[in-house]
């Protein structure tokens, strides 16, 4: 049964720290385990890699069966029904439209005094796509990823995904990847997968950014090559907030609480609400639905564990505690969402009104699902165009736009005792080479 507390600050700051506190990546020796795959990649390379991949996967792969054919994407065409692919198409259609809206362009602004100052935008060359493998496949993710960085313009996008011990790929995953505009596959997953894209073997190549969720082995091991390369994120377990009055429908909030509390036990499903009735009629279906649900026993752990409804006198109250919360995942379930909207200072993305349920969100509605989890949307953004760029800043002075500052360049050079950087104007005010 979920927990259901009336608010006060002393039990709002324990939820708050147990809220923040569902760290995935505090496992002991795998952090080990992680630093020694990734010296033994950058040491031996494709050896190291075909070994992994054999040791972890049963696979025995080798530089002849390590990338996906032409042909083994017209097969997985023939193992998806047309009827999926169609969705898919339509879903990378529509998050393409959205994406494109994020798109910025170059600029360069002359000034009369000699100045031209300007910023230029340039794709990331290569980037690396990590999708995980396993039973479950997760074609939206896969869009979600390529997509932005297909309308970016990145020239190679290179993914990789665990394979089966008969060196097969999940169908859906590589339909959903050739849709989205994939340049080449790899059969290779883990943290090996992540160490060679990020510093390269004979057969993989390196990248710029690697993105894309993955299990703790892959997370701890994206952490680790920050810095060799450019992450989108160190994911966090899934979360979802849902504030409510008392125009919600019970039935509707709970199925989206569970909609997010069956991805694993750590994941975090919250109901913020003025209404007393509707909090005991939001526990009630919870209870009800669960009992009917596939991964039963995932979301009893995760209800039991994170599930929380929270009673609070008032919405600005609620908006308060989501604020701190931060939440990956934020459905507004009131009568008027949109005049809560500028209240709201942090959350992945907002889901708004009775229709807007946050599956909308994973699969079709166009604004992409990698989200800031763990409290990181204070800071963090959706994964987008931006994460696929990068910028250099243009800087054009003549000689006399740059007299004009030469004093003031000398003076602020000095003052931080770097001489020679004041001497790089000096000689220039001064008319000598």
């Amino acid at each position: 049964m979920i927990n259901i507390i009336k608010y006060s600050d002393t039990e709002g700051k324990k939820l708050l720290d147990k809220f923040l506190s569902r760290s995935q990546l505090e496992y002991g020796d795998v952090q080990k385990k992680v630093d020694a795959i990734i010296s033994d990649i950058k040491e031996r390379g494709d050896e190291a890699l075909f070994s992994y991949t054999k040791k972890f996967d049963g696979f025995d792969v080798n530089k002849d069966n390590l990338l996906v054919t032409k042909e083994e994407i017209e097969e997985a065409y023939g193992l998806v029904s047309p009827e999926l692919t169609d969705v898919l198409k339509k879903a990378a259609k529509r998050i393409e439209a959205f994406h494109q809206k994020q798109k910025i362009n170059s600029w360069l602004e002359p000034n009369k005094n000699g100045e031209m100052l300007g910023q230029l935008i340039r794709p990331l060359e290569t980037v690396g796509v990590y999708v995980p493998g396993g039973k479950a496949a997760y074609p939206s993710s896969v869009l979600m990823n390529i997509v932005p960085a297909k309308v970016a313009g990145v020239e190679n996008i290179i993914m990789t995904t665990p394979p089966s011990k008969e060196g097969k790929i999940n169908p859906t995953t590589i339909v959903a990847a050739d849709i989205a505009g994939v340049d080449k596959i790899y059969k290779a997953g883990g943290a090996q997968a992540i160490a060679s894209l990020a510093f390269g073997t004979q057969s993989v190549p390196k990248v710029d950014k690697i993105v894309g969720p993955g299990n703790i082995f892959v997370a701890l091991a994206k952490r680790s090559v920050y810095g060799y390369v450019n992450i989108d994120s160190v994911a966090g377990p899934s979360e979802i907030l849902v504030l409510a009055d008392e125009s919600a429908n019970p039935e509707f909030v709970a199925a989206d609480l569970l909609s997010q509390a069956e991805h694993d036990e750590l994941a975090c499903a919250v109901l913020i609400t003025v209404s007393e009735s509707l909090a005991k009629q939001v526990a009630e279906k919870i209870e009800d639905m669960t009992a009917k649900l596939e991964r039963k026993g995932i979301i009893e752990k995760s209800i039991e564990n994170y599930g929380t409804i929270i009673i609070v006198d008032d919405i600005d109250t609620a908006i308060e505690i989501s604020n701190k919360i931060a939440p990956e995942h934020m459905e507004l379930s009131v009568k008027e969402p949109f005049s809560l909207l500028p209240k709201i200072q942090n959350a992945g993305a907002i889901f708004m009104g009775h229709y807007t349920p946050e599956p909308l969100g994973d699969y079709m509605a166009g604004p992409n699902h990698v989200l800031p989890t763990g409290g990181t949307a204070r800071f963090f953004s959706p994964l987008s165009v931006d994460d696929y760029i990068k910028k250099s800043s243009l800087i054009s002075f003549s000689k006399d736009a740059l007299l004009n500052l030469a004093d003031d360049i000398i003076l602020f050079a000095e003052s931080e005792g770097l001489t020679a950087h004041a001497n790089s104007v000096k000689v220039r005010k001064d008319g000598k080479k």
